[in-house]
């Protein structure tokens, strides 16, 4: 193996909040374990305003919090894995904040201040997806939790076999719903179906953007490319999304996601209920049930406005490459586009390694034809593919 290029105090310092970081798991931490048994009484009418219940922590967050405390990340010699590290340490406290007053204001004030909130130039693009892409209903096949986990271990086949240590999985879990990644893991949640003609997209979505960067990440000198670093989450998912148009599958149903998590997060901090909300989607189109998952995305522990940052990832992105900025740094792990300018001066010292893996989308000649149509386009209805396109 190729010496680690950082001085070891920085590397001890990375290794306990790469460390910290695996040590409990924030979006499974505030997703609702009884989310599917709330929505079938939601939609019944015998539910009103819902309330939903979470699994216990691993590790007291207070603990975790203490243990932060103690790393003096003012002690990294290097100047930008100072800078770096110091934003970790802050988002990790406030992760653990959050995690702390799970289910009350301060819950949502703190997500504001992690994730963000609804500027009016992302709210007014929302509002226009929805106004003019019809809703499509989707009438075809759907692949139950099983099959999609099927689909996603022969993705994770490919790439194993490109890389034999690769380090990820994914599985069925109870107690969640969905599909999520947490860490090096893939889950799905048991009611979980897909529609079939978005099943690939949501494979490279989360196989191969969330996954491959984990992996890639996680085989840097800087171990928290791995965890990833402050703010990586908006930038995540927009390149995830990219995935998605790169295989050709974003359709207009979820061009309208994304578009309606986006006015459901800018509805919240309004002061809209969860059934204002939940009612104010329906009148948009959305189906009953789906409305109700958008919503409960949106106001689970007290109120995430994380899902705003798909859409708005995605347009920042498209920004970055129609002027003439690339992807390609992005495989080196997780971060943000705010520090790519830190991640290539990194690069260019030799500080970091070449990705172990490529994603599949990426390392094709449609799929890179596909992102450069996309990157030409300046209304992200024109990004629309297959369903409805």
């Amino acid at each position: 193996m190729t010496p680690n290029p950082l001085a070891k105090l920085d590397q001890a310092i990375d290794l306990q909040l790469s460390q910290l970081s695996t040590s409990f798991r924030f979006i499974l931490d505030v997703t609702p374990i009884d989310a599917e048994d709330v929505k079938e009484a939601f939609l019944a009418g015998d539910v009103v305003e819902p309330t939903f219940t979470y699994r216990e922590y691993i590790i007291d967050p207070e603990v975790l919090q203490t243990v932060l405390h103690s790393i003096d990340v003012g002690r990294v010699q290097d100047t930008t894995v100072a800078s770096l590290l110091r934003n970790k340490h802050r988002e990790l406290d406030l992760q653990l904040s959050m995690l702390r007053c799970r289910n009350s204001a301060d819950f949502r004030n703190l997500s504001i201040e992690l994730f963000g909130g609804v500027h009016n130039d992302l709210l007014t693009a929302a509002e226009s997806i929805l106004e003019r892409v019809e809703p499509a209903p989707w009438a075809g096949e759907r692949l139950t939790a099983e099959q999609f986990l099927a689909l996603a271990n022969e993705e994770l086949d490919y790439y194993r076999e490109l890389e034999p240590d690769v380090d990820i999985h994914a599985e069925v879990r109870h107690d969640s719903t969905g599909v999520m990644v947490s860490d090096n893991l893939l889950i799905i949640g048991p009611e979980t179906l897909v529609a079939a003609n978005r099943a690939n997209a949501l494979v490279q979505h989360e196989v191969g953007t969330h996954l491959v960067t984990q992996v890639n990440g996680s085989h840097q000198p800087l171990q928290v490319m791995g965890t990833g670093l402050a703010g990586y989450d908006e930038t995540q998912e927009g390149v995830a999304v990219l995935s998605e148009i790169a295989a050709g599958e974003l359709t207009a149903s979820r061009l309208r996601q994304l578009a309606g998590r986006v006015v459901t997060v800018h509805r919240m901090l309004v002061g809209h209920t969860f059934r204002e909300c939940w009612e104010g989607l329906v009148d948009d189109g959305f189906s009953r049930g789906g409305g109700f998952t958008t919503v409960m995305r949106v106001f689970r522990s007290g109120g995430l406005t994380k899902d705003a940052c798909y859409l708005r990832g995605l347009l920042d992105l498209l920004d970055h490459l129609r002027h003439g900025g690339e992807i390609d740094a992005f495989f080196l792990g997780k971060f943000s586009l705010q520090d790519l300018p830190l991640i290539e001066e990194l690069n260019a010292r030799g500080v970091l390694h070449e990705p172990v893996i490529l994603p599949r989308w990426f390392d094709s000649s449609a799929g890179r034809d596909r992102l450069d149509a996309a990157a030409h386009l300046t209304d992200p209805v024109d990004l629309i593919q297959g369903e409805a396109a």
